[in-house]
């Protein structure tokens, strides 16, 4: 049985626009999303295991303190940028415009590149 009640979903900017899109790429999308709060997990738990071992290493503390600061800060940029993902993807399937760009996905590379060699400097050095 259908409601006459307006549908109130949040965030309005997303679903007060366009029309509902095939739900196999909304829910391809919603995966999407689920996938970048798993990697800003693995980051946050990489950063906190990190900060552990600088108990264990005092002389190399500093580094691993800072090693852990970048990848708990990388897992926050995981989340926000998958929120903002998965809403911009939704509002632009709903309007038939093209789907947003990659842009934090070459910056998170790079840090975790640079942040595995700072690792192995340290294991190795």
């Amino acid at each position: 049985m259908q409601s006459d009640a307006p549908m109130t979903r949040w965030p309005s900017w997303v679903y007060g626009v366009g029309d509902e899109p095939d739900p196999r790429f909304s829910l391809a999308n919603e995966r999407t999303f689920l996938a970048w709060v798993r990697t800003g997990l693995a980051f946050v738990t990489a950063g906190l295991g990190i900060a552990a071992l600088a108990h264990f290493a005092p002389e190399t503390g500093s580094r691993f303190i800072v090693s852990s600061v970048v990848m708990l800060c990388c897992g926050v940029v995981c989340g926000f940028t998958g929120f903002g993902r998965w809403a911009r993807n939704e509002r632009a399937m709903r309007l038939g415009a093209p789907l947003i760009r990659p842009s934090v996905l070459p910056m998170l590379s790079v840090i975790l590149l640079l942040i595995a060699g700072l690792a192995a400097f340290t294991l190795l050095g």
